[in-house]
Formats: structure tokens, sequence, C-alpha cells
């Protein structure tokens, strides 16, 4: 064997503190934000607060050349490594990113990324994320998994080398029956069930819960225990404790966010009509406005504290920049893309990714999803989260998933009470405006709405006529208990 030295040429991005702070600042929430800018101005004596009728000033010269090229390395920064595959100078299995500390995400998505984070491997969050972005907002998937898997195999190929259907099928396997949370990315209720019972201990109950989900799904929703029993031939005891286990699961996937500590949400953005158009800015009043103290560059001379104190001075104003352009620039795409939205309400959005927004703003996917997590934006239909302004699109059709599901309210809401709407009928009125769809898809977002089937609807009604009261078009029995 014979032993050579070969000289090899790499492209390599370091995470300095400074950049790492850039990244940060994207994704804090106002509130935080806030009370940050507070401790800073206390600890920094280079920095002093600008008078509130004091407009900004554009940054100069040097400051602004700077700040182009450090908008540049954070927007070429991947999503945390597991989104990518990519490398960064350091320990190839550690994401620099992770060390960030951040509030809980309302973004599911990202709640369960970062608990994954903890014990998988880059290669195996990339899987995960790739079936994540393949489900609903309830954690089931959007299409067959065969199908979805093979579309992952060939859009993972440049970020994940020898990456192949079945291991993003193995991967889900993970995800479904070992994850934080069982049942993710499962194709319908009766596998999400059955998933959660699967890492129950084993025992009778769970076994008969397990033949109950598995064959007799249907007669549970319907609340039929005669005919549970008589499928099922067990007892009236047992039957019950199999009941109660299954109506203990969740009925989907996605778990919810702890509640927030306030009772109130400060929008980072505002939006508004006039002038025969939509207006954007930002909500800059509840956070306090920095600038250099004059004499910031003479107490920088000739001592290395206040030297550093200088520079980290600057590096903060410069992020708040970068921070505070990037969310103004997202916000009105956001508004221009979603304006029949804000005008006409949910019926009228239109599909829009994080994919569109990047693209017409000149940045990483990854840019755009950390400014548009926790950012809230006024507006005359409320105070929205930046994130509702994103729809997906429906499979095989030129609209989006949001304005089909308030279609479907809509129709049943002014449905006759005597005679309510079956899904497949529901399926056919839409088909007459030209939007196509399934019905096992009216079904899917009528679930989402919480609203009961058609027979269900139909004898609440009668129920409610009989005993003098209105019908109870969205009363939905839940498998959960209570």
């Amino acid at each position: 064997m014979k032993a050579g030295l070969q000289a090899k040429l790499s492209q390599q991005m370091a995470l300095t503190p400074q950049l790492l702070q850039s990244i940060r600042l994207l994704q804090v929430p106002t509130l935080q934000l806030e009370q940050e800018l507070h401790q800073i101005l206390e600890r920094n004596p280079l920095l002093e607060q600008e008078p509130e009728e004091a407009p900004q000033a554009p940054a100069t010269g040097y400051e602004a050349e700077q700040a182009a090229v450090e908008t540049g390395a954070w927007d070429e920064l991947p999503e945390p490594m597991f989104l990518s595959g990519g490398g960064h100078a350091g320990d190839p299995d550690e994401d620099p990113t992770q060390r960030i500390p951040a509030e809980d995400s309302s973004d599911p998505r990202q709640r369960l990324l970062a608990q994954m984070a903890l014990r998988c491997s880059p290669r195996e969050l990339a899987l995960a994320a790739w079936w994540l972005d393949a489900c609903d907002d309830r954690g089931y998937l959007e299409g067959d998994p065969d199908t979805l898997a093979a579309q992952g195999a060939a859009a993972l190929a440049d970020a994940l080398p020898g990456v192949s259907a079945r291991e993003l099928l193995a991967a889900r396997t993970r995800l479904l029956l070992h994850g934080e949370w069982p049942g993710m990315a499962a194709r319908d209720p009766r596998e999400c069930l059955l998933a959660q019972l699967d890492v129950l201990p084993e025992d009778p109950v769970q076994a008969l819960a397990r033949r109950l989900v598995d064959t007799c799904l249907d007669l549970l929703a319907r609340h039929d225990q005669a005919a549970l029993q008589r499928q099922l031939g067990v007892s009236t005891e047992a039957l019950e404790a199999a009941i109660a286990l299954v109506q203990s699961l969740q009925p989907h996937p996605i778990e919810q966010p702890p509640d927030p500590d306030p009772d109130f949400i400060i929008p980072d953005v505002i939006a508004w009509r006039a002038n025969g158009g939509w207006q954007v800015r930002l909500n800059t009043r509840s956070l306090p406005q920095l600038r250099l103290c004059a004499y910031a560059e003479q107490a920088a001379r000739g001592h290395e504290g206040m030297r550093e104190l200088l520079e980290e001075a600057r590096w903060l104003l410069r992020s708040l920049s970068m921070r505070n352009d990037t969310l103004l620039k997202t916000a009105q795409v956001l508004v221009a893309r979603q304006q029949a939205f804000l005008e006409r309400g949910e019926e009228a959005m239109v599909p829009l990714t994080l994919k569109d927004v990047a693209d017409a703003i000149g940045m990483h996917e990854s840019t755009v999803s950390r400014i548009t997590t926790g950012k809230y934006i006024q507006t005359p239909r409320g105070t929205l989260e930046l994130k509702d302004f994103f729809a997906v699109r429906l499979e095989g059709a030129e609209i989006a998933g949001t304005a089909i599901r308030a279609m479907i309210k809509r129709l049943i809401d002014s449905e006759p009470a005597h005679a309510p709407l079956a899904d497949e009928a529901i399926a056919d009125l839409l088909a007459r405006q030209g939007i196509r769809v399934a019905r096992r898809t009216v079904a899917k977002y009528r679930e989402q709405l919480k609203i009961a089937p058609a027979r269900e609807r139909k004898r609440a009604g009668k129920a409610s006529q009989a005993a003098g009261g209105t019908t109870a078009a969205t009363a939905r029995p839940e498998l959960r208990a209570g």
C-alpha cells in the first residue's frame, strides 16, 4: 500500500457568536425582545434610547455595507442542519443553532423537531422533517405513504446522499411508533390510535382496545355499545374498560403547546387599507429604539473593555436593523399575496408556501420560517399570526385547503336542519363551483371543524326540535372522554 498526501479545498460556515445572535433575533417574539433590549441598555453604557419623536437614522457607509454582508451570511445558513444535511466548522454531529435559546414555538413541527434533536442524528431529523412537512395541521399524512416516500427520495437526493424511499418509510415508522408523539404521520385516525396503543404495556384491556380500534372504529364513533358487544363477543365490563382506554388517547397526533403566560398579544406588524391599497408597517411603539451614544467612539479609544462593548453595540444595532427589515419585507409579501383573504375571508385564501415568500424577498426559506414564527400582525380582520397566511395547495386543484374548509363550513351552516348535507353532497356542490374534491377530503376538513357527520347532525337536530331548542350543527361526539 502506498501512502500519500492529498490537498482538498472546501467551504464551511463558522457560526460566530454575533451571527448566532443575529439568527436568534429573527425568532424572538416582541415581548421577549423588549425585555432583552431594556437589559442591554442597562448593561452597555455606549447605547442609549432614542427619543420617541426622533426618526430612526438609516445605516450609512460602512454600516450599510456590513449589514448587507451579514444578511447574506445568515440567509445562506440552512434551517438547522438536520433540514439540509449541510455542514459547518466544528463538531459535525452538533448543530450550533440548537444553542440558541428560544421560546416554545407555536409551530408543532418545530416543537417536535426540537424534542427529537436530543436523541436523533441530523440525517434522522432531516427524514423526520420531510414527513412532518407532508402532514396536515392535525398530524395526519396528506397523501399515500409510498407515493410521499418516492417524492421524498427525489427531493432529498442532494441534501442526503443515498437516501431511498425505503429509508424514508422506515423513518415514518420510527416517527409513528417510537417518536415523542406516537401516531405522528399516521395515514388516518385508526393508524394513529393503534400506534398509541402499541406503546402501552400489553394486557387484556390493551389487547381488546386494539381489536376495538382495528375492526370497530365506526361503531365506536357512533357509540353503539350493543353492536360492539355483539361483534367482539365480550362482557359489558371488559368492553367499557377498553372504551375508556381508547377515550384516554389523543384524537390526533399533534400535541398542543402549553398555554402562553400573557393573556394579550402585542402585534409585531400592523396592516390597514388606505389610499386604495394595503399599507404595512412595523409596530415599534413597545420596543425601545436604540442608538450609539455620542461619546461612544471616543470612550472606546485605548480601552479594550470599551472597544468590546462598542463592537457588541454595533452588532446589536445591525442585527436589529436586519431583523426589522426582514420582518417588514415578509409581512408586505404576505399581505400582498393574501389581500383577498384580508378583504373577503378564508374562502378567498390562495395557496402560499415558505418558498413562495422566500423567492419574493430573495432569502432562504429558513429565514422566512424563523421570522414568521411567533410573530403577529394586526389587521381589520383581527390580530393573526403570520403563519396563518400560509396555506397548502389542495392536491390536484388551484385552491388552498383553508379556503375549502371555509366553504365546507359555510355550506353546513346554511344547510336545512331537517336535511343536513352528506359529505358526498358537499363534494358535488363544490364541484358545481369548479372545485373538485374527493368525499374523503370533505370528511377530513369537516372533522377539523369538529362537525359531526350528516347522520348525527340530523339526529341532533331532531332531538333539539323535540326539546324545543335549536339545531346543533356543529356538535361532534368526541372519542375523548369529557
